[in-house]
């Protein structure tokens, strides 16, 4: 019980950034709901291995963008109970703008989407390397080209 309760107490807080990732790959509301129950699953079972030899928003990135990564490639799904979710991760931003630009976003190849989301939510250069496994210049490349990209996707 008392694993439970310090599981919950850690991943409360970083609910809306599971929520964020999931949305990014999900094509529609069950997709998004399957997602996000099975990214929470994912971080249960990865729980009892969570050393803090990083900070917890990385391993939570980590964890949540492999399981959406890894759900892209299955051919089956799963059947999950629906779960409802009623965070809303376009509180206090213009929701037009943010909308059309997660529309673009979800139009980027998996990679590209994982740095720009990450990227937008602040982190920096080492987070995005150390979640991504990337090298720092590879995600400065990689997040110029990812911008340019988006810049001529919103001109169309």
């Amino acid at each position: 019980m008392k694993r439970e309760t310090e599981f919950i107490e850690l991943i409360v807080p970083y609910q809306p950034i599971v929520y964020k990732v999931c949305l990014m790959y999900a094509n529609n509301k069950e997709d998004l709901n399957d997602l996000f129950q099975e990214s929470l699953i994912n971080l249960w079972l990865a729980y009892p291995n969570y050393r803090s030899e990083c900070k917890i928003s990385t391993w939570i990135y980590r964890i949540c963008l492999n399981t959406c990564i890894s759900d892209l490639r299955k051919k089956g799904k799963m059947q999950f109970v629906p779960l409802q979710t009623d965070l809303n991760v376009y509180a206090n931003e213009d929701n037009n703008q943010l909308q059309e630009l997660y529309h673009l976003i979800k139009r980027l190849n998996k990679m590209d989407r994982a740095l720009i989301l990450l990227w937008l939510d602040e982190k920096s250069y080492e987070e995005i390397a150390s979640i991504l496994q990337l090298s720092k210049s590879n995600v400065s490349v990689r997040l110029c080209r990812v911008k340019e990209k988006l810049k001529q996707m919103s001109n169309i």
